[in-house]
């Protein structure tokens, strides 16, 4: 997914940084330069987040959407160790930020659409009036 969105990105801003003649080979040169190094990113952020979620799963004992916030706050703040521990905040800050909205949207959407396949209980019909037999 990373390396794809990751060829269109480059792409485009490839064929948008070349002369007029050139920007067929200018987006080419840019793919092949940038995509593979967007779509390893991609790869190591989805492996940390993977990791971090089984083991706040395992830790908590529990799968709710908790899990995805902290394990998006965990990645977010080792992706950005490098930086000092300012910068490791703040991309932890943003990465649980990113993921809470991410989470929160999809029980907003599991909630609306969640009520069209409520079993329904069928309807029975009344029974007709019992008439009183003149014998």
């Amino acid at each position: 997914m990373g390396a794809v969105g990751g060829t269109i990105w480059h792409g485009i801003k490839g064929a948008r940084n070349s002369p007029r003649g050139e920007r067929l080979t200018g987006s080419l040169a840019a793919i092949k330069a940038r995509a593979p190094v967007l779509g390893g990113n991609f790869g190591v952020w989805g492996g940390m987040f993977s990791s971090f979620d089984c083991a706040v799963k395992g830790v908590r004992g529990k799968e709710d959407s908790w899990n995805a916030i902290i394990s998006g706050f965990l990645t977010g703040g080792c992706l950005a160790v490098r930086g000092g521990p300012k910068a490791a905040l703040g991309g932890a800050i943003g990465c649980g930020i990113l993921l809470g909205v991410f989470e929160g949207i999809g029980v907003l959407l599991n909630r609306a659409f969640s009520d069209m396949n409520k079993p329904v209980q069928p309807m029975i019909p009344e029974a007709p009036p019992q008439t009183a037999a003149i014998a």
